[in-house]
């Protein structure tokens, strides 16, 4: 069975109506679906978003929408900038905001920091040095959101110098005889607050243990410590010599001194001139109390006794005194005898510086004549003489004898004053009393 037009046109009217419905349904959709949210919400911790939506929604995350992230000062960029609302209802991409963090900071050599928040931004560090250092430099820095740090150079340096004590050393007095001291001390040692005890010290002046002389000394000791930082110190070496008054030098006599000759323990000793004979004391030794021992000392001539009943007795009057030389001849006439004594009286100053005595024994007992320089020997006397030295009066003839009385050479003729000179000169004495007299400026 056919259908009615007009059945027909109700139809095509209802698809017509379902079609337009159909439109507008999508097309309401679709409003929906780009004016609501799409995507998860943006949010950024220390940090400001910036959105911008296809046609000006309300919403900043919906589907197309345009995001620009921008992070805080002192905070970094993590990840994407600008994120775009997909299809997928996600972001484009990841993002955060990260603090700042700085490089870390280098150990200051003898030294250290410490800081508010390890490295990251606005952290502010503080430098310390270690005992006996100085920092130099800045003292603290911060890190910047440039992520550096707000710091030049900073160093701890080694600014104080050590410290060194001298030894405490006492004044000394001289020990007997001697005019120095020895002075013994312990080597000090310098203190660093940075290095601790340094034993490298330099001393100037004499080494302990040493002698030193008369007098004050200076001395110091010197330190370094390992950056080159000095001390020092000074102390005095004091050595004092206890002395007597200078003795003075006796007339017609000498006097020959050891060690300083006034210091105490010196010992003087006294000598007198030919034809002298000494008083007092031989010798004197300065004392602790600065006073001379003994008592003093003079020269004074020889006073000869030939009232003597011996021979003997005479002899000891010069005994260590002095040295004779005794001519014997049978009378004053004798040629050998006026040629000896014309020939000695040149020589009286040679004699003396000697110490020689001439004894003349002239004639024959008892008419014979005995003379020491201008006094008188009596003939008894002077007989004994001859007995006793074994002097022939019939014939020319000397003895010399040394200052012990010991019999060293005899002659039978004249002699020039020069061999006698010689003779003497070789005794052992004479070296040590011809030294004396050069000292004491002594000469013919």
């Amino acid at each position: 069975m056919e259908m009615s037009e007009t059945q027909k046109r109700e139809e095509n009217e209802q698809e017509i109506e379902s079609e337009e419905e159909a439109t507008q349904k999508e097309e309401s959709v679709e409003e929906e679906d780009k004016g609501v949210p799409w995507c998860a919400p943006v949010k950024v911790k220390h940090g400001h978003i910036s959105c911008q939506t296809p046609r000006g929604e309300r919403y900043k995350n919906v589907l197309g929408a345009r995001c620009k992230i921008r992070c805080k000062t002192g905070y970094e960029m993590y990840g994407s900038s600008e994120i775009l609302c997909m299809a997928s209802k996600q972001w484009s991409g990841n993002y955060a905001c990260r603090e700042v963090r700085c490089p870390k900071l280098a150990m200051p050599t003898n030294g250290g920091f410490k800081c508010s928040d390890g490295s990251y931004f606005n952290s502010r560090c503080q430098f310390f040095c270690s005992p006996g250092y100085t920092l130099q430099g800045d003292r603290s820095a911060t890190c910047q959101s440039s992520r550096t740090w707000t710091r030049g150079n900073s160093a701890c340096l080694d600014v104080d110098p050590p410290v060194i004590k001298c030894p405490n050393v006492k004044e000394k007095t001289a020990e007997p005889g001697k005019l120095t001291a020895k002075f013994t001390w312990d080597t000090p040692e310098g203190k660093d607050t940075a290095d601790g005890i340094l034993t490298d010290v330099i001393l100037k002046g004499k080494p302990s243990g040493t002698h030193f002389p008369e007098g004050n000394h200076k001395l110091s000791y010197t330190v370094l410590d390992r950056a080159g930082n000095k001390a020092s110190c000074r102390f005095n070496v004091r050595v004092k010599v206890r002395r007597c008054t200078p003795l003075s030098v006796p007339d017609n006599g000498w006097v020959k001194c050891d060690s300083a000759g006034d210091n105490y323990g010196a010992t003087c000793e006294f000598r007198c001139l030919g034809g002298y004979e000494l008083r007092g004391s031989a010798a004197r030794v300065c004392q602790f109390n600065m006073e001379w021992s003994g008592l003093e000392t003079s020269c004074v001539a020889m006073n000869i006794n030939v009232g003597v009943r011996s021979a003997a007795a005479l002899l000891d009057q010069f005994y260590e005194k002095r040295r004779l030389l005794i001519i014997s001849a049978p009378s004053a006439a004798n040629h050998y005898y006026r040629f000896q004594m014309t020939n000695l009286q040149h020589a009286q100053c040679g004699l003396d510086l000697r110490h020689v005595t001439v004894i003349e024994l002239v004639g024959v007992y008892p008419a014979q004549l005995g003379r020491i320089r201008h006094r008188l020997i009596p003939p008894g006397l002077a007989l004994q003489l001859r007995l006793l030295l074994q002097l022939s009066q019939n014939s020319f003839s000397m003895v010399l004898l040394d200052k012990q009385g010991v019999d060293k050479q005899r002659y039978t003729f004249p002699i020039t004053e020069a061999e006698i000179f010689t003779t003497i000169d070789n005794f052992p004495m004479r070296t040590e009393e011809d030294l004396l007299q050069k000292e004491a400026g002594q000469s013919c």
